[in-house]
Formats: structure tokens, sequence, C-alpha cells
């Protein structure tokens, strides 16, 4: 497994950070954003966005660490045993918290493993295609799968991921069956689109935004309950006559047991980072929507999304 990692401090910015007159905590090393999916998905974008926004209120560097495999499960699974010192962070909030455990057994308790410190990011789902695809629509795909059933592969970013959770929802209302292909991530399912070796992903806007734009891969059908303001013309998937509703989220959460004087701390500094023009520029170029909760609220909507995709797959609670 290959461990990429990425400084995210600016020039001088380690001697200018400004304290924050409230944390009486700080980190006496570099934090660690440990990301669960390969470089250049969607969690792994948001964290290195969110490091760069906020790596100025920190005295030590914010440095990104890709551990991908299982749908986020195995960072997710580090996590939940290491030391909870602050200076290790999950960035979760999608596959390893909301829908993985819906689907199978994982060696962590997602409501109880972490703890929620703040949520950055709300990331709407689209289903897409590449250009030239077969599909001129939605309702193409569902006459399609019915016509052969398990015949029309879709990319996911692993196997219960919440990516494949949308395909999975979609096929349970519409009554249809796909050919599910699992990745690693959002990155390698888009290569795969782009390949022709699926006909279909579940991608978020920061993933497709320069792709989309040169015409490459085509939205058919948006997983919020609105469209989004990026994509005004692709139409939600239950406007189009199936009851699939579903988000993904990004934040940062740490070990069970973090102390609140840490906790507080990394709060208010990554809170201070989304004032930044960073960070908005990121959010206004890939289409990201500012999700901002703090610890409670968080893990209060994590723990909401898992309970929904439970009851759809009758998966009770471990």
């Amino acid at each position: 497994m290959t461990t990429r990692r990425t400084l995210i401090a600016a020039s001088g910015g380690l001697l200018a950070a400004p304290r924050l007159a409230r944390a009486a905590w700080e980190p006496s090393r570099p934090v660690q954003l440990i990301v669960g999916f390969p470089p250049g998905g969607g969690a792994d974008l948001a964290a290195r966005a969110a490091g760069e926004a906020s790596s100025r209120f920190f005295p030590t560097p914010l440095v990104v660490i890709n551990r991908p495999g299982a749908g986020g499960a195995i960072a997710a699974q580090q996590m939940a045993g290491m030391t909870p010192d602050g200076l290790n962070l999950l960035v979760n909030g999608g596959s390893e918290s909301t829908s993985l455990p819906a689907f199978r057994d994982v060696p962590y308790d997602p409501k109880r493993s972490f703890r929620a410190i703040i949520r950055l990011t709300r990331q709407p789902m689209l289903i897409v295609t590449k250009r030239g695809g077969r599909y001129a629509d939605l309702p193409a795909v569902v006459e399609a799968a019915k016509r052969a059933p398990g015949t029309v592969p879709h990319a996911s970013s692993g196997i219960g991921s919440i990516y494949h959770a949308v395909f999975v929802l979609l096929s349970q209302a519409a009554g249809i069956e796909l050919l599910h292909i699992p990745y690693t991530g959002g990155a390698p399912s888009l290569q795969a689109l782009l390949a022709g070796t699926v006909e279909l992903a579940v991608l978020a806007p920061e993933e497709m935004a320069g792709l989309a734009q040169a015409g490459e891969v085509r939205p058919l059908a948006v997983a919020s309950a609105e469209r989004i303001p990026t994509y005004p013309n692709v139409p939600t998937i239950k406007e189009l006559g199936w009851d699939v509703v579903a988000e993904n989220m990004k934040g940062l959460a740490g070990p069970a047991g973090l102390p609140d004087d840490v906790t507080t701390s990394l709060h208010d500094r990554f809170r201070r980072g989304m004032q930044e023009p960073a960070w908005k520029t990121f959010l206004d170029r890939t289409g990201a929507m500012d999700g901002y909760l703090d610890g409670p609220g968080f893990q209060a909507a994590m723990d909401s999304v898992l309970d929904a995709l439970r009851a759809t797959v009758r998966r009770p609670p471990a």
C-alpha cells in the first residue's frame, strides 16, 4: 500500500502562525490528516484544501496522508486505535462512517470509536457517463437495465461505499439490477469511466469539474434533494421518479477519548481556516458546498445517514 504525504504549509507560515486566544492546547509536531482514499478523490481534495486554508493557524505543519482501501475502512481502523492526542485526524463523514457499516461488519464502531471535530463540506453526488456514452439520460439507463439485468456496468469507490450506496438505492427504487465494479476511490472510478471500462460512475463535483467543463464527462442526475447551483440543468434522481436522496460529507475526527481542550482547539483552528479566501476558492472552483457543523452536529448527521442506509439494506446495528 502506497503512502503519499503532502506537506501543506505556506512559506514562512510556521514562524508567523497566530495563536488563538482560547486555545490552551497546541500541537507539538505535525498534525496528520489521514484520508482513506487515493489522491485526487473528493476526500483527498477536501483534506488538502482544508489544510492549505488552515495552515497559518497552526504552529506545526499539516500533512495529508493517503491510506486507501476497503472503502475507507483501513484508515478508519487505524485511526480508531491511535492515541487521542490531536496529532492524527481522520477525514471522515463518507463511506467509512455512513454506508460501509450498513453493508458489512467493520473493525470499529462508526458511532463510538471516534470523536467528531468539525464538518467541512456537503458534497453532492452525481451519476455521470462519458462523452459519447450510449445513455442520453438516467431513464435510458433504467430501461436498459430492465431489458438486460446485470449488463450495465458502473464503478464505485468500493463495496459498501457511499458511491456504491447511490446505485444500490437506485436499483432498489427502480427495480433493476446493475453490474457493480468496485474501485478504491473516486479518482480510479473516474479513470475507469474515461477508459470505457464502465459506463456509469458516481462522482463529487470537485472530482469531475475540469472534465465536465471540457465535455469529457456528462452528468445524468444528482442524488441531492434539490438541483445544485453548479449543474442547474441536471435533474435530481427524485424528480425523475425514484425516491433516492443522498449526499456525501467530509469533516475531521480524532479517536474516541480526544480531550475537550484538544477538540476545541482543533475545531477553532479549522473553523478559522474555513473563513479564508483559499477555502472559499476551493468551494467555488469545485462545486462543493460549505457544510459547517460542530462536532456533535457532525456526528448526528453521520448517524442519521447510517441509520437510514441500515434500514434500507435491512442490516441491524452491531
